[in-house]
């Protein structure tokens, strides 16, 4: 079949089998591989992107669900001479370690940010318990979040 969707506000067509999933599309055939693959079965969040606007899983994102969908990566979150205010707080704040959940992260903060533009510091962790992470012990990511939060 051929998905017709949107991926860092550009359209593609790809052409995937039915039980194909985001997280192989965006990584095997759009070469975007700052989408990490952690477990592929949704129980480790490192594969979190926003879908719609919703931070996702993609690895529990398959076929016909990405049919005109609106998919950002980390590799549409900022660039290098404009990153985004989160990229910015998680360098200040030392929330990278080994940054193999970062991307999650970073997408997880800014699905939440947009739609609570002032979260407690509960309802951060809340948003990101859904991401593992074994470093950071997530009190810098938390601050970072703050921080954005805050302006």
């Amino acid at each position: 079949m051929i998905l017709n969707f949107t991926v860092n506000g550009k359209k593609v067509a790809i052409e995937a089998e039915e039980d194909t999933n985001l997280l192989e599309v965006l990584r095997d055939k759009l070469s975007l591989t700052g989408t990490k693959c952690g477990c592929s079965v949704g129980k480790c969040g490192v594969c979190m992107v926003l879908f719609n606007g919703a931070s996702v899983q993609a690895c529990l994102i398959k076929g016909k669900k990405m049919e005109g969908a609106e998919v950002l990566t980390i590799e549409g979150l900022g660039t290098e001479k404009e990153p985004h205010p989160l990229q910015v707080a998680f360098l200040e704040y030392g929330a990278v370690q080994c940054g193999f959940c970062t991307p999650a992260m970073l997408l997880t903060a800014k699905a939440l940010l947009d739609r609570n533009p002032h979260p407690t510091e509960e309802e951060i962790r809340q948003a990101l318990k859904r991401v593992l992470c074994r470093c950071t012990g997530y009190v810098p990511i938390i601050k970072a979040i703050q921080a954005v939060a805050e302006g």
